[in-house]
């Protein structure tokens, strides 16, 4: 039996349990009363978005301990994080419906993140530390329309934890386990991960302090590697929030991310003595000012990266970024929320490196050329009938110093019936989206074309939800995405690549299902499946077929058991033959992977024991070509709140 069989076998058999016990338990489990945010900027109930909306909530963050925030993006609908299988310090490439890391918008706390100085232009999800995490929303689909350039494959909005009513409470979290190869059977200790955290309301004041950090060595970064690569990080967070009055609240938050990865040879794929350093200094603002129907909110933050490459290509990266988002919310009658804002941002950087000839670094790009600013007006409406009928529309101008002028907009209405059994919501959009090269495409001396166009993208999505009262929801989304102007890595000969717009369109389309049934009082399952169909142009690393489910038992009111499953078709890879001077493609063998998770809380509120077993059948597979993934391993914690 192959493993695409395996895996709808597998697939098939949990769906038609939970749909069998369906008529025999009462438990309530209907998620329309859960509020999103992502497609509106308002806090509306789930049945009013025409969108499939995941929702990654605390409790499930806590159930999902030891893993990092992109390992639990990844098991998303849609979703393919490349890396997260690899050595703990391997660059993160995001591959959503398709799509590539310049074609996703990270948000924190509602504020758009980027790095200047990566090639996309993307944020590093390394950076963050899922312990300061409060929950994940992921909107799927252009949505450039609300959060400008960038966001044309999905939007992923992270919201850190805020302080707790109590006046002071604190939490420490302790984990630590093994990170080995498949062929490796030590089991040796080699992963350590710690968070601290104080928080509280006094009055009028709330406040966060937290800090975590991260040590893993161990795993080789390198497939053919016998020497390990350690990865270490560090992130502190502060946040403060007053509120002045009914109508006026404010909060500020400042925050340090650091990390330090060795990483190999990837030209020879052999052991190497190279190190990456990566800071981030963060500090914002946010205050809101509301009135009879509406507020007033600004979201501004001003982000400053370093990255020091130390190896055989030694380079220095230096990058800031002021982000100011201002909108007004109105609520005219419960039918009509609209949105109007103006987005602002500016961005530059600064690169050394060591020009050939020469054995110092020297600037390679100067941050009095490498900088742009963009001003976006923006408006957005959702109008919520009392028949079922609801329509999510909105329209960006998108307004860049070096591009002029491009409009985006969006058409998303939705309806849903009610029917004895539950209720029936069918959905559709349309969107547009921009994305701008990054400062690195443009200006790079040997890489860059200050002659790049922008890339476009517009999107199609049709769907289905269905909801079995109390019991279960499900949902089919077909999505389309068009894309011109695409910016590829072109060989223009005699050894010589750069930067360009590739003359034809391209297009990739797709199915998303995704299933929740809650099977019995104290067993639930979560499950997704997704085909992706990409133009072979495009089709590095992304996989046809991708499933995820994950079947959660409360064995108790004190223990808790989590088995997860992922299965991942075979994928295209390429590399590049030193001895043959050319780019070779190769084929990457699906695979399948088995995780197991149980919690046991020893004092109510108060003391939490919990253990993590990855990939328990020891599979070996490839994720990238070249480089090592993780077999089976181990890791422990505890959790205390005082």
């Amino acid at each position: 039996m192959n493993k695409k069989t395996l895996f709808f076998g597998v697939f098939c058999a949990t769906s038609f349990f939970g749909f069998a016990q369906q008529q025999t338990d009462s438990t309530q489990v209907e998620q329309l009363d859960e509020v999103v945010i992502t497609d509106s900027k308002f806090n509306l109930k789930r049945e009013n978005s025409g969108k499939v909306i995941t929702k990654i909530t605390q409790e499930e963050l806590k159930h999902l301990q030891g893993k990092t925030i992109a390992e639990i993006i990844n098991a998303t609908a849609g979703i393919e994080i490349n890396g997260t299988k690899s050595n703990a310090g391997q660059n993160l490439a995001y591959y959503v419906r398709g799509g590539r890391n310049r074609q996703v918008l990270v948000l924190i706390d509602g504020i758009a993140l980027t790095d200047p100085s990566q090639i996309a232009n993307d944020y590093d999800l390394r950076l963050l530390n899922p312990d300061q995490v409060e929950s994940i929303e992921i909107l799927k689909g252009a949505s450039s329309t609300l959060y400008g350039t960038g966001a044309a494959t999905a939007v992923i909005n992270i919201k850190l934890k805020k302080a707790s009513k109590d006046a002071v409470s604190a939490n420490f979290r302790s984990v630590f386990g093994t990170n080995q190869s498949h062929d490796d059977s030590n089991y040796a200790i080699k992963d350590f991960r710690n968070s601290v955290s104080v928080n509280g309301t006094i009055g009028e004041f709330n406040y966060l302090a937290s800090f975590g950090n991260q040590f893993t060595d161990g795993l080789s970064a390198m497939e053919a590697g016998t020497e390990s690569d350690a990865y270490n990080a560090i992130n502190g967070n502060v946040k403060l929030g007053y509120t002045f009055s009914k109508q006026f609240k404010l909060n500020a938050y400042a925050s340090f991310d650091k990390f330090k990865a060795d990483f190999d040879d990837a030209s020879t794929f052999s052991d190497a003595n190279n190190h990456s350093t990566s800071k981030q200094y963060r500090v914002g603002i946010a205050p809101e000012f509301s009135y009879n129907k509406g507020s007033i909110t600004l979201n501004a933050a001003y982000n400053d990266v370093e990255r020091i490459v130390e190896s055989s290509y030694p380079a220095e990266y230096y990058a800031t970024s002021l982000v100011a988002d201002l909108f007004n919310r109105y609520n005219f009658n419960d039918k009509f929320y609209t949105i109007l804002g103006v987005n602002f941002q500016e961005n530059d950087m600064e690169s050394f490196a060591i020009p050939f000839g020469s054995t110092n670094l020297e600037q390679s790009i100067d941050p009095e050329t490498a900088t742009f600013n963009i001003v976006d007006p923006y408006a957005n409406v959702v109008y919520v009938s009392d028949f079922g009928l609801n329509v999510n529309a909105g329209a960006r101008l998108n307004n860049h110093s070096e591009y002029g002028s491009h409009l985006v907009y969006s058409l998303n209405p939705s309806y849903r019936k009610s029917f004895n059994f539950g209720y029936l919501k069918g959905m559709a959009s349309y969107s547009t989206a921009y994305i701008t090269p990054s400062l690195y495409q443009l200006f790079e001396p040997a890489y860059g074309n200050a002659d790049l166009k922008p890339e476009e993208n517009e999107t199609i999505e049709v769907g289905i939800e269905a909801g079995i009262k109390d019991k279960a929801t499900f949902s089919l989304v077909y999505f389309t995405r068009n894309e011109i102007n695409f910016i590829d890595f072109v060989d223009m000969g005699n050894f010589v690549y750069q930067y360009d717009n590739v003359d034809k369109d391209f297009t990739a389309s797709g199915l998303e299902f995704t299933a929740n049934y809650s099977i019995t009082n104290a067993l639930k399952l979560n499950a997704n499946v997704t085909y992706t169909k990409v133009e072979d142009d495009l089709n590095l690393r992304i996989p046809e077929l991708k499933g995820n489910a994950r079947l959660d038992y409360k064995l108790s009111d004190a223990t808790f058991l989590s088995l997860a499953y992922q299965y991942n078709d075979d994928r295209n890879d390429a590399y590049f033959n030193n001895t043959t001077f050319a780019t070779e493609d190769v084929t990457l063998k699906s695979y399948s992977l088995l995780d197991f998770y149980v919690s046991h809380t020893i004092l109510e509120s108060k003391l939490k024991l919990f253990a993590n077993v990855n990939n328990i059948f020891n599979e070996d597979y490839q994720e990238l070509f070249g480089y090592s993934t993780r077999g089976r391993n181990v890791n422990i914690g505890f959790n205390l709140s005082l």
